[in-house]
């Protein structure tokens, strides 16, 4: 006997048509609308898995469960103080707001960190800070004081 020979014994059950007329009729247990009532269309595995890894937040109290970000730093460069400010004056993320040099980002106050870029002629006094080590040296040969 060969391979070609081969036939099944029994017959092939036929595959129940549903959705038109008869027992099987109206929604035909495929729910009402979308993808899955559909003829032909199915979820793609890959879709599939990506849907699982989401995180499940269930709950009425999920949403207070939010964090406050803090702000990256903002970098600012000498010549710029240069231009807003006079000789003797305070530079402090707060007269910085005033002066209207920075914003507030997700309304806190960022940090904010001082390049060496440009010339500084003036003393000014400089609070609550981060500096760069050339921008110090050209702070501190201005005659200008650093507070932390």
């Amino acid at each position: 006997m060969q391979l070609n020979q081969l036939k099944p014994i029994h017959k092939q059950k036929k595959k129940t048509r549903i959705g038109r007329g008869g027992k099987k009729g109206s929604y035909s247990g495929r729910g009402i609308k979308g993808q899955t009532s559909r003829a032909g269309h199915r979820y793609k595995p890959i879709t599939k898995e990506l849907i699982k890894r989401y995180p499940k937040l269930r709950g009425h109290r999920t949403r207070f469960r939010t964090q406050k970000v803090r702000p990256d730093d903002v970098v600012l460069n000498l010549d710029i103080l240069e231009k807003k400010f006079n000789a003797g004056e305070e530079v402090s993320p707060k007269n910085l707001l005033e002066k209207r040099i920075i914003n507030k980002e997700k309304g806190m106050v960022p940090k904010i960190k001082i390049l060496a870029k440009g010339n500084l002629t003036k003393s000014l006094v400089f609070k609550n800070c981060q500096f760069s080590k050339a921008a110090k040296e050209k702070i501190e040969k201005a005659g200008g004081k650093i507070n932390l």
